[in-house]
């Protein structure tokens, strides 16, 4: 049985292109897969505190022999964990923040790239452990930063979560981006401008 995980980031929920275009994945995936199950996690709705050094020494610590205070320190990320890894497919929101992803999602990276559960080391070569994994990416931008513009090498969202994702183990990846939402802060018609977006997300939604 099919089972997607669609993560959400944007702080701005009804305005949100991001939350639009993945909303519009989930319900055509839902379409083409009537018996999937879809876990929804909104991580602007979920408190996940920074990793400090108590969290990296339950983390690195030998499940039986961590302390009760070090496994109540994991339990949100076990939780993150248990969802990831059950999904074998992900649609993730992300709105560029100050060229980068948003804090919230970074703050989830943290809690799932975990040593012995995302990925692990033999012979000090990295290996990632979430493989079969496909990820979709619905990015909203708002300013143009498409390759070969003037602005492309302040994109730091689509390298960082390629790298990262990579390094768990997540290849099969597709980016689709929405770039230049600030027009709709200027008079932009919003269905106009998402009209192409729409189709694009749905017509991926379809195939996978």
């Amino acid at each position: 049985m099919s089972t997607l995980l669609h993560i959400d980031s944007s702080p701005l929920y009804g305005r949100s292109v991001s939350r639009q275009l993945t909303g519009a994945f989930v319900t055509e995936w839902k379409s083409s897969h009537p018996d999937g199950i879809v876990i929804d996690r909104d991580l602007t709705a979920t408190p996940i505190p920074p990793v400090n050094a108590g969290w990296v020494g339950a983390a690195f610590a030998p499940e039986d022999a961590r302390t009760p205070e070090q496994r109540q320190l994991l339990v949100l990320s076990d939780t993150l964990l248990k969802e990831i890894e059950q999904a074998n497919e992900y649609v993730i929101g992300v709105p560029m923040h100050n060229f980068g992803v948003p804090s919230v999602l970074k703050l989830w990276i943290d809690q799932i790239a975990r040593v012995g559960k995302t990925f692990a080391y033999s012979d000090g070569v990295p290996k990632g452990l979430l493989t079969g994994k496909k990820a979709t990416f619905i990015i909203a931008t708002g300013g143009i930063y498409d390759a070969q513009t003037k602005m492309a090498s302040f994109n730091f969202v689509e390298p960082y979560l390629r790298s990262v994702f990579g390094f768990l183990g997540v290849t099969d990846t597709t980016f689709l981006t929405a770039g230049g939402t600030a027009a709709l802060n200027y008079g932009q018609d919003r269905e106009a401008f998402l009209a192409p977006h729409l189709q694009a997300v749905q017509a991926h939604a379809q195939t996978i």
